[in-house]
């Protein structure tokens, strides 16, 4: 494609004032005067025809197979002109939308001998396939007077998988922390209730651990040896609705959780226990078996990128209810999800409630900042005492739905978004430790 730069233009406007006057001057040759537009498109034409040809522009686009969502990383684009080439190109990148340019305005890059390559930041914005598949170039003539532009296939592609740099970060850390419980259980009698072997009593031992039938039997103090508990079952059920979906410190909730949850799966396959995924709006979507050993991590993180983002409500009695009856023993049920108004509330807490007279429930929310900031303002204005009065509502039906939770008997953990794969692997490990799975 040639049409005419801003220059073109300007030059064109530039001479109708003299044009104007000349026809009016001599109004018998007025056919003169349109020698000058005739001239710059004239220019314009040549110009376009001159040099490089939109058709001789090629490009390449490398990016990486994968990338965490969240994160940014850079690509680089090669570009060759062939013929007479500019000395730089403007360039713009197309695509489906999953991944961000860091810095999207258009940019030049300068060319030697028809070729050039710079590298591009982008950031993963959603999980997912991202696809790059157009290439915008566009450089002006030797005249400055036309502009030849040019669209150019590039297909490039990148997976954005869940972001597991807390694992890589974090996961050898917390697991050296919390490895090390149980392994002396007759000291600290609450961190396993499996029992080993019948050793006689030594001083230092809990005295709970005790077996009095055993010590009257043996005329000697016995007492049990305990290791910790090993195949436990964890079940993490992720709720993918419209309410997940809303973005929270740059990042949407449901990748929030996700990150969270690999991080909590990684230190529980390392612990020994077996992990299962669970994924629900208006109705289930993801259900897996349960997996054990560390190497099933990676079979876990593909599960998990296919978690899709999702616009419909979240119904909690059919996909709770469906994933209970998948479960043939007690399991500790990990669920990620987020409420706002109490008739959605209301179902979540009879659904949870009927988990719990057979599982071990633990409910994770991540905190409301938007209306917490709202609430902490200063108003200035009344639609400001509005927006604070109503964020307090909000707020207070929020605590009264996690209230009756917690009075129901699950654990709830309410956190900040940047704490929340902290706080969820802390309170994994503190329910092991005090034998309540």
């Amino acid at each position: 494609m040639i049409y005419p730069t801003r220059t073109a233009i300007l030059t064109l406007l530039a001479g109708l004032p003299a044009v104007l006057l000349l026809a009016l001057a001599f109004p018998a040759r007025w056919y003169v005067a349109l020698a000058w537009p005739a001239a710059v498109l004239v220019a314009t034409f040549i110009d376009g025809l001159r040099g490089a040809r939109p058709g001789q522009a090629s490009a390449r686009l490398m990016l990486p197979r994968a990338a965490g969502v969240g994160s940014e990383f850079s690509a680089t684009l090669h570009i060759r002109i062939t013929g007479a080439a500019p000395r730089r190109v403007a360039f713009a990148i197309g695509g489906n939308g999953l991944l961000a340019r860091v810095d999207p305005k258009i940019e030049w890059l300068a060319l030697a001998a028809g070729s050039g390559h710079r590298a591009i930041a982008f950031r993963a914005a959603r999980r997912g396939t991202a696809r790059l598949d157009r290439l915008w170039l566009r450089w002006p003539g030797t005249l400055g007077l036309a502009w030849k532009q040019q669209i150019v296939p590039i297909e490039a592609e990148c997976a954005i998988i869940p972001d597991i740099s807390l694992v890589h970060e974090r996961g050898a850390r917390i697991f050296q922390r919390h490895a090390l419980n149980g392994l002396m259980a007759q000291i600290e009698r609450g961190d396993g209730a499996d029992f080993d072997a019948l050793v006689e009593f030594r001083g230092g031992m809990d005295r709970r651990a005790i077996d009095w039938r055993q010590s009257a039997r043996h005329i000697k103090l016995h007492a049990k040896e305990f290791r910790t508990e090993r195949n436990n079952q964890i079940v993490f059920a992720i709720d993918s609705g419209r309410q997940m979906s809303e973005p929270v410190g740059g990042g949407s909730r449901l990748d929030r959780v996700v990150s969270a949850m690999l991080l909590t799966a990684w230190i529980a396959l390392k612990l020994g226990d077996r992990v299962s995924l669970h994924a629900f709006d208006s109705r289930p979507r993801l259900a897996s078996g349960f997996v054990a050993g560390a190497t099933a991590f990676g079979a876990l993180q593909r599960l998990a990128a296919r978690i899709d983002y999702s616009g419909e409500e979240t119904n909690y009695t059919y996909a709770l209810t469906s994933m209970a009856a998948k479960l043939t023993r007690r399991s500790m049920i990990v669920l990620f999800t987020e409420f706002t108004d109490l008739t959605a509330a209301e179902f979540m807490v009879r659904a949870t409630g009927r988990l719990l007279e057979t599982h071990l429930l633990l409910v994770v929310v991540l905190r409301d900042e938007e209306l917490e900031a709202i609430l902490d303002r200063a108003p200035a204005t009344t639609e400001d005492v509005t927006r604070a009065v109503t964020a307090a509502a909000l707020l207070r039906d929020r605590l009264m739905v996690l209230t009756r939770l917690r009075h129901l008997g699950a654990h709830v953990i309410e956190s900040p978004h940047d704490e929340v794969a902290t706080r969820l692997v802390d309170g994994y490990v503190d329910l092991k430790r005090r034998n309540l799975l």
